[in-house]
């Protein structure tokens, strides 16, 4: 999904919040066909800037108040000497209220209304008004029809506030959704449209307020952007290594050294004071080799781990740790370890496995299978519905969640949520993990609380993914680790 900028709201609302908002602003003294039009206009005003030489547009109208905001889009049309044809897959004179009212107007106009049938030809723009998000079960006949019709057209698709399909709070598919070019959403963003399957669907991002004033109401969650983010402090000329913390990288089994080395580059050119490695003596030569900077040290068992925990900030526990003896053991001294906590990979299975139970206040970093072992479900249960899961984890285990994936999510046992709308398919790789748990450990070892790093460290790695994908696919994990650097001068000076 591509945003026209970064100057949209932090806040994300659930259907039924925005639903609430709705209301207000008719309570309040705007009406609600007055509403409509305001929304037409919004929808019309980007439809022009997107497709300037379109010259016809073809409306799907549904049922509801979605359906009313596609027929005054029309009228807006005809006005302007454009083609306009509305597709009616619902009964117009089934219409109640204000879209009803919307209806009347087209016709006045002389817009041209027909019940879609899939015969009908496809011309211009299709806008999609046909479900908005009221929908709460599979989409039904002949909608699913309708949207397979517009998916299938060639033609550019602009879907009016939500594509019909998308459930406005989980993004979930139900069933069939429109692939929208552009998705024009009004008075409040659903969190839907940042997260799941929406993700393929929504296209470019517009929003309008329609002059409603949401500043103040309660929301979901917020969106991960700049103005939210912690900044590290500047560091004082006198800055030493010892005030800028001691990351340890726990890790490496047999066959896995490079995640673990991954994690600790990571760390390293994320503005750690120290960074340690803890791994299999077969791995200590590429590491020195390979990061001489790092404090390499080969372990054959837990007890040689027991004699750094006085000198460590952070634990990283987990890229290619494995879940043999020898990683069960390391797990465990790192248990028992006053330092903060990150958790990634096979330390989150042994923790699904009931092996040890994790710190609480830690941060935990799974992908989708990962968290579905933790919560005892399958993969696809926890992909229909990636914010609950999110805050189920973090619930459950009392540790910062950052479920990872297309839209990553950051939760914390209080229920607050974290959407990350950064980030490219260009980082659809293997090793990125790894670089985002040294990350996250390097932003704790130099001041910020598990919650800031988390969502510091997620914003930042999404960041650098996006500035790279301008090079193509083939981007390598361990490639982020100096863009990230580079993106790190932004939240924090080098010197006071």
């Amino acid at each position: 999904m591509r945003h026209s900028s970064d100057d949209l709201p932090v806040a994300l609302y659930s259907a039924a919040q925005v639903r609430a908002l709705d209301a207000e602003l008719i309570a309040a003294g705007t009406p609600g066909f007055a509403l409509m039009q305001r929304a037409a206009h919004a929808i019309w005003r980007a439809l022009r800037r997107s497709w300037p030489d379109a010259g016809a547009v073809t409306v799907l109208a549904g049922h509801g108040n979605n359906a009313g905001d596609g027929y005054l889009l029309a009228v807006l049309a005809v006005r302007a000497g454009w083609q306009v044809r509305v597709l009616a897959v619902a009964e117009p004179q089934r219409l109640q209220g204000d879209a009803a009212l919307a209806r009347d107007e087209a016709l006045a106009a002389g817009v041209e209304v027909l019940a879609w049938e899939a015969g009908h030809e496809a011309r211009g723009v299709l806008v999609d008004a046909l479900l908005g998000t009221g929908l709460a079960g599979a989409v039904r006949e002949p909608y699913a029809a309708a949207i397979e019709w517009m998916n299938h057209s060639a033609r550019p698709v602009l879907a009016v506030d939500i594509p019909s399909g998308i459930c406005a709070d989980t993004g979930q598919v139900l069933g069939v959704a429109v692939a929208a070019q552009l998705t024009v959403t009004l008075i409040g963003l659903k969190v839907g449209l940042f997260v799941g399957q929406a993700l393929d669907h929504v296209g470019r991002l517009l929003f309008d307020d329609l002059q409603s004033n949401v500043a103040n109401q309660s929301w979901v969650a917020q969106r991960l952007a700049g103005d939210v983010l912690p900044h590290l402090p500047a560091r004082a000329p006198t800055a030493h290594k010892g005030q800028l913390g001691h990351v340890l990288v726990v890790g490496g089994d047999h066959g896995t050294g490079g995640a673990a080395l991954l994690s600790a580059h990571s760390a390293l050119r994320s503005g750690a004071g120290r960074v340690s490695l803890a791994t299999r003596g077969e791995h200590l030569a590429a590491a020195q080799s390979r990061l001489p900077e790092v404090m390499s040290l080969a372990v054959a068992s837990a007890n040689q781990l027991h004699g750094l925990g006085g000198n460590i900030t952070v634990w990283v526990v987990g890229p290619g740790l494995g879940q043999s003896a020898w990683g069960r053991s390391l797990l465990s001294v790192a248990v028992t370890a006053p330092a903060a906590q990150v958790w990634d990979a096979d330390a989150l299975n042994l923790l699904a496995e009931g092996v040890v139970s994790i710190p609480p206040g830690s941060v935990v970093t799974p992908h989708p299978g990962e968290a579905a072992r933790l919560l005892g479900i399958s993969t696809q249960a926890l992909q229909a519905d990636r914010p609950a899961a999110a805050r189920a984890l973090a619930q459950r285990y009392q540790v910062i969640c950052v479920l990872k994936g297309a839209g990553t999510l950051i939760a914390d046992p209080m229920g607050c949520l974290l959407v990350c709308d950064r980030g490219d398919p260009v980082m659809a790789g293997a090793g990125l993990g790894d670089v985002l748990a040294g990350l996250i450990g390097a932003l704790i070892a130099q001041g910020c609380t598990p919650w800031q790093a988390a969502g510091l460290g997620v914003w930042l790695h999404a960041g650098a993914g996006e500035y790279l994908a301008g090079k193509g696919n083939g981007l390598a994990a361990s490639d982020l680790c100096d863009a990230i650097r580079h993106l790190l001068q932004e939240r924090a000076a080098c010197r006071k």
